[in-house]
């Protein structure tokens, strides 16, 4: 690609970045008789794209113009006059002023005051201070423009009192006065606000008395003010003294500076910062010219740059002080261009740079934008897409000027910027900074392999990597020409585009575009004799010519990884590695930021240790210096550049010696130098030793299973171990899925079960499970980003720990789990032979591709809709693979051993066969081992989801079963506890565990067999104790009754071991069951104040907040979810009797020594009949139905509890009423229950999960925080579990039900809803996709913010979430 600098007619200057007119092609490119256009430019474009393969871009400078600039005087609104800018009328006061003090010192008026005409040391500039003081600043009396006049502020005040605006308590002098800013920035122009005034200063009455002394206030305020105001200018004046004094310094005295001698009108006193017109005349002439608009609007400021300012601040605008400050870098050739906000602004302007805009980019391919930072970003922006127009595939560069990486991502990002120029002078400034190594791209050496779809993730832009920039001043100027070549080679060895300025390998003294384009290009003669001519000898040409082949070669052949090392001082190492074939080329050079032959450097460089067998050295390069008084053509000392190309490390002049050495558990060879002197390069091409190539060969053709990326590179084995004959994917399909329970999950509480525990990161963090998702989760945060410096990282390169983890923990299992562990055996084994920065890589890649074979074989064994079901789909079917495990000990009960299909195995406890039905965790890392893994109501909230819509029916089936056989009293335990633990102090299980076996009989191919099942039941009668196996088996139909007709009759009894051994929370009272059913409405009932027995099911522990032993939510009565359940069940039941699977069609009520039958059909028909009467606060404040109307405070909404013992907790809105809308739809009214759904999303819904109490409510309280014990008794002690936390399975019941109501408003309404489910179910995908558990969570707090006392996956959540993915 060729960069041409503008190619526009330029000033007087010559400078090729003050353009006079920017839409003409510079005339100097015609010849005499000949005229030019852009469409021949556009031909010659063309003509070395089609025939030379390259490309051309042009530079575009969009803040300013040339002073020349025929158009920017016909439009001076173009710019920032005194007209449109009145704010710069003091710093163009000054800019005047300045001049004129200027010529008097060239004439010499000051000469006696010790400032004369030329400059000589720090006494003449302490003189300067004074003079500009008393001859400039004093005289000028700039404070005036800042000030108010203080007599007619007064008087117009006293005139406001007198109309009796200001009558109050008493005179206020604390407050302050607001100061209105003149418009047309006068002297004494600022007036007052006079109501603020009023506010302040008020009267007692309107005595004249009293208004004087209003008065002398006002105005001893405004004098106060006026006196801040002087000092805020004389601050100004302090500043632009010293920017002044500092310049002269630097242009007349400083040996870095131009030296420009004396001063002259030529060379004035400072650069003027605002194009003056007219004729010359005195300072009071010019004076009079401000106010006269159609001369003050020639007045233009001229462009420059301000140092250490917000580079994308305008410093030309109101409340910058930048030219008053005189703190501009000034570049007098040029005017700064004013567009305004909005193309309206400044028509002419945009108009004039769009038509700019598309000349360049008809004839460029892309654009270089210069002073990228001082144009307003708004304006590229628009000039850019304008641009995109013509051209949509624009390669756009930028040169960053600032070290801050975020305003350049912010100008990368809003620019649409293709690759930001770097150089390396710039990198050498910066080598020991990290963010400096993304200048060469690339990736890092040892970097992931990435599958083909990866996350996106922020990235520094694209370098366009240069030995100097444009922007740069001359290097030989600034450096040693020692340098020359170690910078091209640092630039040659990045993997990006890389470039060079023309002149640059010449070692001319100046850029050719930099200054005036009057430096001819010399030309090529390959025997060049005079110094127009150019050839390989010339400068570093020749080495140049191998670097750029070189860089070419790298990028064919694959060197896509870079890593760059500081080594010694001046010596620098960068390596370019080929990830698949594993071969590097490492370039060693030494860099000379001073000259050597000036300057002291050391003689000895440390060693370099290059990992492999150095095969050749590709290029040695010393750039030589011939006699100091011999010079060159352009001015420079006159040297050479001896090179030699692919030779051997015995026939280096710089390598001393080379011995193989042992270093961090890998073999590398020691390089020791000698002569190696600032100008030195050399390069080395290097291979891995043959027995580790050997083993790189093997373990890629091991890993081409998993991807074709590992072709390349490969080595067929001529003995393979035996576990690697066959595809992995062969191995995984032996697996069960609790087999893939251990293989991807377990978290550390169901490690230590085993006598295990997760594996343990050195100086970072346990990883969250033991199986491969634990590393997986990890990886995929270090993959994306390759922080190879990661602690995992690190130690996989110390040791070979972690992988002894992996394959023994399989290995200890035995079965097809020890054959997986095997096959991680042998594999690993190959990284034992590999240098150690390769194990990340390659580990990663082992553990990717065994990870992926697992979750193909896991899919195999589940439902058409998890194989055919999106990535979400798949992701939540994963929960039932997390969720269901075996653990090393009893966590569900011993099935009847009559059923068929029931897994076993021997037990290395017991050394027996025994059943192995998997469990079902209620959540992790809390609820999944020992006691707490196995729920009842969580069991069978989760089973639908995670086992029936999963395609696990046999799974489900012995749950159920399992839990049928714990039946007491007509429940099932809510807390199952190994057998020894369990609770029967839930109202809800049981009817969870019934809509269970509704769900498998309809779910399930031939799911009513079910019901002819035997249970083997370990309390038969109430009052029994356990039974053994087999002792008491009956069919499930007949537990069902039993649930049924203990429910009817009435349940009361008192927990088994009352007290605090069984809950040191709860009361006595609380440990007293009872439920029933309502023979009037059919609705269930139950509970005390003093127990919860609903999921809702928080106690008080807080003895400082006084809650210990109080439900939070007792919701006794009937809670609305238990009755909706209850329908459900009963008119199953009807159903399922009409059809001849269940035997009975009433249940039986003992009362007063007599039995009824109520029959299914009549509690179905009377719990259809009451609940929308008993339930449904509706809109008539006289319903009838309504008995406590005083505590309704919202309607249209369903009741949370019918009969609490606390009346108003019946009417709090809570999501609960959305599970009997979706398990018994029939109980609603369409429209009363889409209002109601309504009112659920309005106020309940949050980003992830469903507040679990209205926020209006007074005890509501959305932040749990378990540990907090303090003296609230709302919240101490997590009280507020369910009183505002946002818990995500209610939202699977909300999402279902707006779903199923949706069908019945029509479709422009079902459509909607269908929208709004995917977006809301979009965020649990985003959840899921970053999780590090790969879950979604119990709860959150408030608005979706984590809670880290919640369980990081939770059973309910995943298994709702998958069931509406299956409504859809």
């Amino acid at each position: 690609m060729i960069h041409f600098t503008p190619l526009q007619k330029l000033g007087v200057s010559g400078f090729c970045y003050s353009i006079a007119d920017q839409l003409e092609l510079n005339p100097d490119f015609s010849p005499e008789g000949k005229h030019y256009t852009w469409g021949d430019v556009g031909n010659l474009v063309e003509t070395l794209r089609k025939d030379w393969n390259m490309v051309c871009i042009s530079d575009v400078v969009y803040n300013h113009t040339e002073v020349s600039s025929e158009w920017i005087h016909l439009h001076p609104e173009c710019g920032y006059n005194l007209v449109n800018s009145p704010h710069l009328k003091p710093a163009w006061l000054l800019d005047r002023a300045l001049w004129h003090l200027s010529c008097e010192v060239a004439d010499g008026k000051f000469s006696d005051q010790g400032v004369p005409a030329s400059f000589q040391d720090e006494w003449n500039m302490n003189a300067l201070r004074g003079v500009l003081w008393q001859q400039v600043f004093s005289r000028l009396r700039l404070w005036e423009f800042l000030q108010v006049h203080v007599d007619e502020a007064v008087e117009q005040f006293r005139q406001r009192l007198q109309a009796g605006s200001g009558v109050g308590s008493s005179p206020e002098c604390e407050k302050q006065l607001k100061i209105v800013q003149d418009p047309q920035h006068r002297r004494f122009g600022n007036t007052v606000d006079m109501n603020s005034a009023l506010d302040i200063f008020t009267l007692h009455s309107m005595s004249p008395s009293d208004i004087q002394e209003c008065c002398i206030c006002f105005k001893k305020r405004l004098e106060e003010l006026n006196s801040e105001l002087y000092k805020e200018m004389n601050h100004h004046a302090q500043q632009a003294t010293n920017c002044i004094v500092e310049n002269v310094v630097y242009e007349r005295l400083s040996d870095q500076g131009p030296k420009l001698g004396p001063v002259t009108r030529k060379y004035p006193l400072c650069s003027r910062y605002f194009y003056f017109p007219f004729k010359e005349m005195t300072f009071d002439e010019e004076t009079e010219l401000m106010e006269q608009r159609d001369k003050a609007c020639h007045f233009l400021a001229h462009d420059g740059f301000v140092k250490g300012n917000d580079p994308l601040r305008n410093w030309a605008e109101p409340g910058s002080e930048a030219y008053l400050r005189r703190e501009l870098v000034c570049q007098a050739d040029t005017i700064k261009l004013r567009y305004g906000e909005k193309p309206e602004d400044c028509r002419y302007l945009w108009a004039h740079m769009k038509t700019y805009t598309e000349i360049t980019a008809k004839v460029f391919s892309g654009v270089c934008v210069v002073n990228c930072l001082s144009t307003p970003l708004h304006v590229a922006e628009y000039m850019l897409d304008q641009a995109r127009v013509l051209r949509p595939d624009l390669y756009v560069v930028a040169e960053p000027m600032i070290s801050s990486e975020e305003l350049q991502k912010v100008c990368v990002t809003r620019l649409g910027i293709t690759s930001l120029i770097r150089d390396a002078l710039g990198a050498a400034d910066r080598q020991k900074e990290e963010g400096s190594l993304s200048w060469f791209c690339g990736e890092p050496v040892g970097a992931f392999f990435q599958p083909s779809l990866r996350p996106l993730i922020p990235a520094v832009a694209h370098t366009m990597f240069m030995d100097v920039s444009p922007s740069n001043h001359s290097p030989s100027q600034t450096c040693s020409v020692f340098d020359f070549l170690p910078r091209s080679t640092l630039v040659s060895m990045a993997c990006c585009a890389t470039g060079s300025i023309r002149g640059y390998d010449e070692l001319l003294p100046c850029q050719i575009s930099a200054v005036k384009d009057d430096h001819e290009y010399t030309c090529w003669n390959s025997e060049a004799r005079t110094c127009d001519q150019v050839n390989l000898q010339t400068g570093i040409l020749a080495g140049k010519l191998a670097l750029n082949r070189l860089h070419q070669k790298l990028a064919a052949e694959g060197f896509t990884q870079v890593y760059v090392e500081q080594l010694d001082e001046g010596v620098v190492a960068v390596t370019r590695h080929c990830p698949s074939r594993h071969q590097s080329v490492v370039a060693v050079l030494r860099r000379a930021m001073k000259n050597p032959e000036t300057q002291h450097h050391k003689e000895d460089v440390s060693s370099v240790f290059i990992p492999g067998h150095i095969q050749e050295v590709v290029l040695e390069a010393v750039t030589n210096s011939n006699k100091k008084e011999d010079k060159n053509s352009n001015g420079l000392p006159e040297c050479t550049v001896e090179i030699q190309e692919h030779i051997q490390l015995k026939d280096s002049k710089v390598v001393r010696k080379a011995d193989m050495v042992s270093k961090d558990n890998s073999i590398y060879q020691e390089i020791m130098f000698e002569k190696f002197t600032p100008g030195c390069v050399v390069i080395f091409r290097v291979t891995p030793e043959p027995r580790c190539q050997e083993q790189l060969g093997a373990l890629r053709h091991h890993l081409i299973q998993f991807s074709p990326q590992y072709q390349t590179g490969s080595l067929a084995e001529h003995s393979t171990p035996s576990i690697l004959a066959e595809p992995l994917r062969i191995i995984m399909s032996k697996l069960t899925l609790a087999d893939m329970n251990m293989l991807l999950y377990r978290c550390d509480a169901e490690e230590r079960e085993d006598g295990g525990g997760c594996y343990n990161i050195p100086s970072w963090l346990p990883l969250n499970y033991g199986g491969l998702q634990g590393l997986m989760s990890v990886m995929a945060e270090i993959r994306p980003k390759n922080y190879l410096g990661h602690p995992l990282c690190e130690n996989l390169r110390q040791g070979d720990w972690l992988m002894n983890y992996v394959s023994e923990r399989l290995l200890a299992k035995g079965g097809a789990l020890g054959e997986v562990g095997q096959w991680f055996q042998a594999m690993f084994g190959y990284l034992q032979n590999i240098p150690r920065y390769l194990v990340p890589c390659y580990f990663d890649s082992i553990i990717q591709g065994a990870y992926t074979s697992a979750l193909e074989a896991i899919f195999k064994n589940m439902s058409s809709f998890v194989q055919n079901g999106s990535s979400l789909v798949k992701q939540l079917a994963l929960g039932s693979v997390q969720m269901c495990g075996v653990g090393h000990r009893w966590a569900l009960p011993t099935i009847s051993p009559h059923l068929k299909d029931v897994p076993h195995h021997l037990s290395d406890v017991t050394n027996q066969v025994e059943q192995c039905c998997v469990a079902l965790a209620a959540g992790l890392p809390h609820f999944c081992a020992g006691v707490l893994r196995c729920w009842g109501r969580d069991t069978f909230i989760s089973l639908r989801g995670l086992l029936l819509l999963t395609g696990r029916h046999l799974e489900a089936r012995n749950i159920i079963l399992a839990f049928a056989g714990t039946l007491h009293h007509g429940l099932i335990p809510s807390l199952l506890g190994q057998g020894s633990s369990m609770r029967y102090n839930c109202r809800d299980a049981v009817w969870w565990w019934l809509q269970s076996i509704q769900e498998y009989c309809t779910l399930v191919p031939n799911g009513v067999s079910i019901l002819k099942c035997p249970v083997r039941r370990m309390y038969p009668t109430d009052v029994s104790g356990p039974q053994p196996t087999g002792a008491w088996d009956q069919p499930l139909y007949d537990v069902i009754q039993e649930a049924l007709q203990s429910h009817m009759q009435g349940i009361r009894f008192r927990e088994t071991d009352a007290g605090p051994q069984l809950d040191s929370n709860m009361s006595d009272e609380g440990f007293n069951i009872e439920v029933g059913v309502d023979q009037t409405t059919g609705f269930t009932y139950g509970g005390n104040r003093f127990n919860c027995g609903t999921w809702m099911n928080k106690m008080g522990e807080s003895e400082k907040a006084h809650n210990k032993g109080i439900p939070a939510t007792p919701r006794d009565g009937s809670a609305v979810e238990i009755v909706g359940l209850c329908k459900s069940t009963v008119h199953w039941i009807v159903k399922l009797h009409n059809d001849g699977h269940f035997p009975y069609a009433a249940v039986n009520i003992p009362s007063e020594g007599q039995t009824y039958s109520v029959s299914y059909v009549e509690w179905d028909f009377k719990i259809q009949e009451n609940f929308e009467k008993k339930f449904y606060i509706s809109h008539d404040p006289q319903d009838p139905e309504e008995k406590q109307p005083a505590l309704v405070h919202k309607r249209g909404i369903y009741k949370d509890s019918l009969g609490a013992s606390s009346p108003w907790c019946d009417y709090q809105l809570r999501p609960n009423f959305l599970i009997a809308m979706m398990v018994a739809p029939e109980l609603f009214t369409v429209e009363k229950a889409w209002e109601a759904l309504g009112v659920a999303e309005k106020k309940l819904m949050g980003p992830l999960g469903m507040k679990t109490l209205d926020p209006d409510d007074m005890v509501y309280c959305g932040v749990y925080d378990n540990n907090l014990d303090d003296d609230n008794f709302n919240r101490a002690k997590g009280f507020n579990y369910h009183q505002g936390p946002e818990w995500l399975w209610p939202v699977g019941y909300f999402l279902r039900a707006k779903l199923y109501f949706a069908t019945k408003m029509g479709k422009r309404t079902y459509d909607e809803t269908v929208n709004l489910v995917k977006n809301i179910v979009s965020r649990h995908a985003v959840h899921l996709e970053r999780s590090p558990w790969k879950g979604l969570p119990e709860l959150t707090n408030e608005n979706g913010q984590h809670c880290p006392f919640s369980c990081e996956c939770q059973a309910s959540a995943m298994a709702t979430i998958l069931e509406v993915l299956y409504d859809l």
